[in-house]
């Protein structure tokens, strides 16, 4: 079991307080921090603390030195000598750009066809950096705005509608004689290949009818108000059209969204905890400078329209344990709280699931012991490795009030094993 202090991403889009804020940084940080990576990936692998908290190595290393012994048999059978997940903080001030990732067959199928054409791992127009689908799952630790999977198109009709855009006639048409998936696919193609003279009509067009449609009090008040900031962002870009095809989406603290393979999306604002394969390969669809590849893009996505609740996992409560149940085979992410008192919630919890686990402190101060160890003391902004060949860790609350969320493999599905055994004391 070790110490971890996690990798900071100053993307462009970041918050200036609240991975600062997390780690108990100055705050405002100097430049924008967008994600706070813990985990092995080979871009940013978490920093291994010894006692006095000084660097031992990454946690990359730490893996390959010996996988069988950190990783276990189950997971390294089944995903080889690597971490399948990687656990993050995102803090978004910005929106994200818009973006779908493909399966595991469309990974593999995409990644050899790039191998095979020669194009540089690095290259900016190489759409699949390894082999890997990248399921994903988002918890929200503040309110969290998104915009996920194509709404139904009935709806998306009524919208239109309201906008009373005649630029858009030919599209709202389009989508009234088809209201299925195959017509969101014919409209959603022909924006995103829009020439940019005619988006610089449409668009405008439309964010005028939108400040029309918001001060006659339109019943697609979150949907306009987004189109309008994108709109602000991104001038003329067919990412603004396309939000008005998908589900605008909140999450209160604690609340999951669950992203699978051709679901197309765009976190727009929040903190939250996430969790993913451990893979980079994303096809973008609009709100970013970056390459779009939109042939490979509508290969991925997946046009059937989706209600919210379906993007949202199960959850189970298994004492002090919030468990978001996905089918992710590569993760299982629960968020435990716990009371140093012990008199309104458990003020410890105890842990014996083989495979490997990371556990990240969210708030407040955990104490995680082996047994006979010495306690390692985690603090807010900091994780515990715990690989494989350890045994039953106990964790408790050394601060009036602790959380903390857990990334595992799930071995269970893996191996057939049981679930966790959990002890909650008080």
């Amino acid at each position: 079991m070790r110490l971890l202090d996690g990798v900071v991403r100053p993307y462009a889009w970041g918050s200036r307080t609240a991975i600062a804020a997390l780690r108990q940084k100055p705050v405002p940080s100097p430049h924008p921090e967008a994600e706070l990576w813990f985990g092995a990936h080979t871009e940013g692998p978490a920093t291994v603390l010894g006692p006095d908290g000084e660097s031992e190595g990454n946690l990359l290393d730490a893996i390959d030195d010996d996988p069988a012994r950190a990783l276990g048999a189950a997971t390294t059978d089944r995903f080889g000598g690597r971490l399948p997940f990687l656990l993050k903080v995102l803090a978004a001030d910005e929106p994200l750009s818009l973006q779908a990732h493909p399966s595991a067959e469309q990974a593999r199928e995409g990644f050899a066809r790039e191998e095979a054409a020669g194009i540089p791992i690095d290259s900016p127009t190489r759409n699949y950096k390894d082999a890997s689908h990248k399921p994903e799952l988002i918890v929200a630790i503040s309110e969290f705005d998104a915009l996920a999977g194509f709404r139904d198109p009935a709806r998306t009709i009524e919208l239109l509608r309201e906008l009373q855009v005649s630029e858009l006639d030919p599209y709202l048409g389009l989508l009234a004689g088809q209201p299925d998936a195959e017509g969101l696919r014919a409209v959603f193609t022909t924006w995103l290949t829009l020439p940019e003279s005619r988006l610089r009509a449409v668009v405008p067009a439309v964010l005028s009818a939108a400040v029309d449609a918001l001060n006659a009090g339109s019943r697609f008040g979150q949907e306009l108000r987004t189109a309008l900031e994108l709109g602000e962002l991104y001038p003329n870009d067919p990412g603004v059209l396309a939000s008005l095809l998908l589900n605008r989406i909140h999450l209160s603290p604690t609340e999951g969204l669950y992203l699978p393979a051709g679901v197309l999306h765009a976190y727009l604002s929040g903190t939250g905890v996430e969790i993913m394969a451990n893979s980079d390969n994303v096809l973008r669809g609009g709100l970013t400078p970056k390459h779009i590849d939109v042939p490979e893009l509508l290969r991925v996505l997946d046009f059937t329209p989706v209600d919210v609740d379906d993007l949202r996992p199960r959850v189970q409560t298994v004492g002090a344990e919030r468990i978001y149940l996905t089918p992710a085979p590569e993760f299982r992410l629960s968020r435990v709280e716990l009371e140093g008192t012990g008199l309104h919630q458990p003020s410890s919890i105890c842990f014996d699931m083989p495979g490997p686990q990371i556990l990240a402190t969210l708030g407040g101060t955990i104490e995680a012991r082996l047994s006979g160890d010495v306690p390692l003391s985690v603090a807010c902004g900091r994780a515990v490795w715990i690989p494989d060949d350890d045994p039953d860790v106990v964790v408790r609350a050394s601060s009036s009030r602790a959380l903390f969320f857990r990334a595992r493999v799930p071995v269970d599905d893996v191996a057939g094993r049981a679930s966790d055994r959990q002890i909650l004391g008080r």
